[in-house]
């Protein structure tokens, strides 16, 4: 393993790395096997990627069944605790780096902005009461924000990302911002998350992302990555409102199927999440310079 690489990882998550080398350098290197070890560390290192967003997502589904009716503490207040936990025990056990825990708490601060202006505009609800909580939202809900960030920054340094042809930084800036403010203006004027497509395509179209799974290092085209991504993100959505903590209008009469209409939200939240990333991990290109 390489000095970048090992200042990539955390204590831990070195240790971890040496243990897995010292079984996968001895699996075969080429043809369907070797493609088949790239394929479950690939599968590994996602599921490392997403550790915050997989702990509470869990836990917002295990307490579907097990809080129990009219306990004393409140279900989203216990899932905010819950979230508190899970960072302090990344931190204090060395799971992630503390430029991460930066990024969840700015990813905390955007995201209730939203959740605020999204609640009292009827755009979902969360239809339990607790104390900790602002109007209409309580504060664990920041934390679903601060997951995909979490994934973002943890995955940009788990996989070795460089990039070719990336656009310039102010200009994806303006393109979050713009982003950002749809996401309020268009209850008011018209919604032109179109022209962002476009300009999101116009922009990183020919971004190219080399990641590095264990003996190769491969590439992807940008634009599909963040696609990618968002369609877990809907998946994951789907999941979570399966155990009612919010609620969507077409979902008060009974679950059913988040619209694919919030799924271009989350592509577009996605380029919000890089580019705030990049604020911390400045992206790099292949010759490694930032």
């Amino acid at each position: 393993m390489s000095t970048n690489r090992k200042e990539a990882f955390t204590s831990v998550e070195a240790k971890i790395d040496a243990a897995a080398h010292a079984v996968l350098d001895r699996m075969p290197r080429h043809g369907l096997s070797g493609a088949l070890v790239e394929f479950i560390v690939f599968g590994l290192k996602q599921g490392w990627a997403c550790l915050f967003g997989g702990a509470l997502l869990a836990l917002i589904m295990l307490s579907v069944i097990l809080w129990p009716q009219g306990a004393s503490l409140a279900r989203y207040d216990a899932l905010f605790f819950a979230a508190l936990l899970i960072q302090a025990a990344m931190l204090g056990f060395k799971l992630e780096k503390p430029s991460e825990a930066v990024v969840i708490f700015l990813f905390h601060l955007v995201g209730t902005g939203m959740e605020l202006f999204k609640t009292s505009a009827g755009s979902w609800s969360y239809p339990e009461d607790n104390f900790f909580r602002i109007g209409g939202v309580p504060l664990f809900s920041g934390f679903m924000y601060a997951s995909v960030g979490s994934y973002i920054a943890r995955i940009t340094r788990i996989f070795d990302f460089h990039f070719t042809n990336y656009p310039p930084r102010w200009a994806t800036l303006l393109l979050a911002g713009a982003i950002y403010l749809n996401f309020f203006a268009h209850h008011f004027i018209w919604d032109f998350r179109l022209l962002l497509f476009v300009a999101t395509a116009l922009l990183f179209w020919r971004c190219d992302v080399h990641y590095r799974v264990f003996r190769f290092r491969h590439r992807m085209n940008l634009l599909l990555g963040f696609f990618l991504v968002a369609l877990f993100i809907w998946l994951a959505e789907n999941i979570a409102t399966a155990s009612k903590v919010w609620l969507y209008p077409s979902q008060q009469g009974g679950w059913q199927l988040v619209s694919l209409g919030k799924f271009s939200s989350w592509y577009l939240l996605m380029i919000i999440s890089f580019v705030l990333v990049n604020l911390v991990h400045k992206p790099k290109t292949l010759d490694g310079s930032p």
